[in-house]
């Protein structure tokens, strides 16, 4: 029988996405988080998790979207990106968190080609759950940014 991929549900805005399960280290509740000078706009600034420092990087802004205040429902989820053959340790703040699941059929479809650009390569692909979608991030893409450098200095490595 083959494995039935799982994806961390959440909730940014209105629209929900997911993250493959197996990049999941942990969800904290929203927690205070130390600013960082000069820090590219997606980056909110660092936390710490059992004596280890985490960028945290606010998912509205990296989407797109303005921010948002912190609700009881926002969360941060530690993830571990792969970046450029390794794996960093970040946290994303999702405006809510759901549930550990599969999608329909258990599988998704590209992102829709609509004769125009748009950034849409961070998309690993867009599933369903009953009647609504779930955009699945590929990490890796989302993380792409001429500011990585500087997140990848400060992000601890994990052996891939």
């Amino acid at each position: 029988m083959a494995d039935t991929a799982q994806y961390l549900t959440l909730g940014i805005d209105q629209e929900l996405f997911g993250i493959d399960i197996r990049n999941v280290r942990e969800i904290l509740d929203m927690r205070p988080i130390s600013k960082l000078p000069h820090a590219p706009s997606f980056l909110l600034g660092m936390i710490d998790v059992r004596g280890a420092g985490y960028p945290i990087v606010d998912l509205r802004t990296k989407l797109g979207l303005p921010r948002a205040e912190p609700t009881d429902a926002t969360r941060i989820i530690i993830l571990d990106v792969p970046v450029k053959g390794r794996t960093l340790g970040v946290g994303f703040v999702a405006d809510r968190v759901f549930e550990v699941t599969g999608l329909d059929d258990d599988q998704t479809e590209a992102a829709p080609d609509v004769g125009g650009r748009w950034q849409s390569n961070y998309i690993a692909g867009i599933g369903r759950k009953g009647e609504s979608f779930i955009v699945v991030f590929d990490l890796e893409r989302l993380m792409e940014s001429d500011d990585l450098p500087q997140l990848s200095a400060m992000a601890p490595e994990r052996a891939a």
